[in-house]
């Protein structure tokens, strides 16, 4: 009896240490995924650097040679108050708890992050700092529509107060358990949450501080295009991590994200590029590079959802609809959207997020995407994906509306005559982008 008890103990006994060897390594891998972390970080840093240094090249080169660093200083000054904004309460409200509308008070000061603090199989502190760099550009992106007439103080106020009370909700509504999200509204990567937030609040901030001194009779041209196209092949490289990123994993999604948002960008960026060459005789390079950012935002909300062949249509159209939408916004409206945020952004964004509702289905040959939620077809897609577009709109509308006009009262928004005359630069911050 000694003999056969002593080789069942010493194979338990074995079966128990590998037990104990394999177990850590498996709950170490549901801990965290180091190749999805790997990703994100990078992403994190790519989105970054859309806004530092990509949108404020691209922004920069686009005003006049006295107004260049007013428009750079406006950019690093909302990263760095955006930044502190979203560790103080904007991450809690927009992605804790809370209700459809608003997120809760859980992480106010990120109070309870830690190193063990897990997202998915993510770190929370990635997660939280991928989502930073969404609620630095946005902002940032609407400084297009105002650029080289408002005062410096009253634009960060703005974007701060901005930010909490439009872009946070809106975003806890799409990504952060809110109404939208569990309506099923398709935004993969920020076409309501990003583009049409920004694009309609520049859409408001053009119309209440009026147009520039000269607008539309005289003139305004870029100051330096080689900055402007520097800015935006930033942007078009920085965009992989804005789109792919979205994914919050190194996987098939994050690819087919990437593969798509190229695709759209190549393709707005040629769309809008014949479009000039048939109404003007030739391509511009400030055109084919504004197709390139059409592209790009209009992509942003379906590139998680559609193929290769849905790409090229939403990039084709976009180049041409945001094409004619900054025309009537110069020409027949003469609106001083002062460099067509709300013609790239806010129309691509509302156009992107629509087609999302389209070439998601599975049933469109070439053209076909994932295939929608169990339950789902184009025509209720269709309908989730206006309730988005509108509820979008209107809430940015209202609230943006209303900041203006107690700030206006407050603070003032527009800079004088003479100081729009000398420039911002020597204005507010008493130096020259140029010194020759």
């Amino acid at each position: 009896m000694t003999a056969p008890m002593t080789k069942r103990t010493v194979r338990n006994l074995l079966a128990m240490a590998m037990a104990l060897l394999v177990i850590p390594s498996l709950g170490h891998a549901q801990e965290i995924n180091g190749a999805n972390t790997a990703w994100i970080l990078t992403a994190t840093a790519l989105v970054l650097f859309m806004t530092l240094p990509g949108l404020s090249l691209f922004y920069g080169g686009l005003v006049r040679s006295k107004n260049i660093l007013s428009v750079l200083m406006q950019c690093f000054a909302i990263a760095c108050a955006a930044s502190l904004l979203w560790f103080i309460c904007g991450y809690s409200l927009a992605f804790t708890g809370g209700n459809g509308f608003i997120g809760g008070f859980s992480q106010l000061f990120l109070g309870n992050l830690g190193e063990s603090s897990m997202s998915g199989d993510i770190p929370e502190s990635v997660f939280i700092m991928f989502q930073m760099t969404f609620a630095i550009i946005t902002p940032a992106l609407i400084v297009g529509a105002f650029a080289e007439r408002i005062r410096f103080s009253t634009m960060l106020v703005f974007s701060c107060l901005w930010l909490l009370l439009v872009y946070v909700p809106i975003t806890h509504w799409v990504w952060g358990g809110g109404w939208l999200g569990t309506m099923g509204l398709l935004d993969f990567a920020g076409g309501t949450v990003v583009h049409i937030t920004a694009g309609t609040a520049a859409l408001v901030a053009a119309l209440v501080i009026g147009k520039r001194r000269g607008f539309p009779n005289q003139p305004i041209l870029p100051h330096n295009l080689t900055m402007t196209v520097m800015g935006a092949g930033m942007l078009w490289v920085g965009w992989f991590g804005f789109n792919a990123g979205s994914a919050l994993a190194a996987n098939g999604d994050a690819g087919m994200a990437m593969l798509v948002t190229h695709l759209s960008a190549a393709a707005g960026s040629l769309a809008w590029m014949a479009m000039e060459w048939i109404k003007h005789g030739k391509p511009s390079v400030l055109g084919i590079a504004t197709g390139m950012v059409a592209g790009l935002g209009t992509i942003t909300p379906a590139s998680g959802y559609v193929g290769p062949g849905g790409a090229l249509v939403i990039g084709l159209s976009a180049g041409v609809i945001c094409y004619y939408a900054t025309q009537a916004m110069k020409q027949k409206f003469q609106i001083d959207d002062s460099l067509d945020v709300f013609p790239v952004h806010g129309v691509g964004g509302i156009l992107g997020t629509m087609l999302a509702g389209v070439f998601a289905s599975d049933q469109l040959g070439v053209f076909s995407g994932q295939g929608y939620a169990e339950g789902a077809t184009m025509a209720s897609q269709l309908g989730v994906q206006a309730i988005g577009v509108i509820a979008t709109f209107t809430w940015t509308a209202v609230v943006t509306l209303v900041l203006l006009k107690v700030l206006e009262a407050i603070m003032g928004l527009r800079v004088d005559a003479e100081q729009e005359t000398a420039g911002l630069d020597l204005t507010f911050h008493d130096e020259r982008g140029y010194d020759l």
